[in-house]
């Protein structure tokens, strides 16, 4: 078998393993749709008004995927390589011609399905209840936010799988990515934005993985009211360039670091 099979095998067998699991299907998806009803309906944003959620809707728009985005991964990744230790399933898979890369690629695509099914839920939700005036979602937009996740989803995999390796039981992993993934939802230009955190801080929001996604997301679909110009129209260079070459990195060195910690045996 070639290592695409191997992959593809492995992907698929993922797949259906998640599927099966009910409980956890219904809440990856309704998790977004809880999220949005109470910040985006309830809670609501205040336009110059200051304070959390001052700005237009559309721009928390990365913020809400970036939720996704990031405890998905973790989670999900780090609790099936902590139950796979339990198992003793890796002394089994070291007796197959996978790899722990081709292993760690495998749910890194379905997770990307998952999430990706997850992030167009929230896009139809947004235009639904706060409406798309500060919303650029043009085909080459959505393609360019698809890869962005793509790419963000493949990084937090590849932390997912260092916590699994280094955590000694399910539990541990959770309690590690819930630990991690809370300060980076809020300290990485997500919901809070830079002007609100100390002026010494702001410098160390770009030490987090997440602000490149959450920034590139936002110059490709955000619309500034005072300009009403669509991002990719205003700059053919803009900064999301930048942001995804960031990210594309690091997601190459976190992906390799799980491939690293996957476990070789039991």
């Amino acid at each position: 078998m070639t290592a695409t099979g191997r992959v593809r095998a492995e992907a698929s067998a993922a797949w259906r393993s998640f599927t099966r699991r009910r409980t956890a299907v219904f809440f990856t998806f309704f998790f977004p749709v809880i999220l949005i009803l109470i910040f985006a309906v309830l809670v609501q944003t205040n336009p110059g008004g200051g304070g959390l959620f001052a700005e237009p809707p559309g721009y928390y728009l990365p913020g809400y995927l970036a939720v996704v985005v990031l405890f998905t991964p973790l989670s999900r990744v780090g609790s099936e390589v902590a139950r796979h230790r339990e198992g003793n399933r890796f002394e089994k898979l070291e007796t197959t011609p996978l790899s722990r890369a081709e292993w760690l690629l495998a749910h890194t695509l379905v997770n990307v399905a998952i999430i990706g099914i997850a992030g167009l839920l929230i896009l139809g939700l947004m235009a639904l209840v706060t409406g798309t005036a500060s919303l650029a979602l043009g085909p080459t937009t959505l393609a360019l936010v698809a890869v962005f996740l793509a790419f963000a989803v493949a990084l937090f995999c590849g932390l997912g799988a260092v916590l699994g390796g280094l955590a000694d039981s399910q539990d541990g992993v959770i309690a590690a990515s819930n630990t991690i993934a809370l300060p980076l939802l809020f300290l990485s230009d997500t919901f809070v934005t830079p002007d609100l955190l100390p002026a010494w801080f702001r410098p160390a929001t770009n030490l987090s993985p997440l602000t490149y996604f959450a920034r590139g997301v936002r110059d490709l679909t955000y619309v500034p009211p005072e300009t009403g110009v669509e991002p990719l129209g205003a700059s053919p260079l803009g900064g999301w360039e930048f942001d995804l070459a960031v990210l594309a990195a690091l997601t190459l060195v976190f992906f390799a670091a799980g491939t690293y910690a996957i476990p070789r045996t039991d």
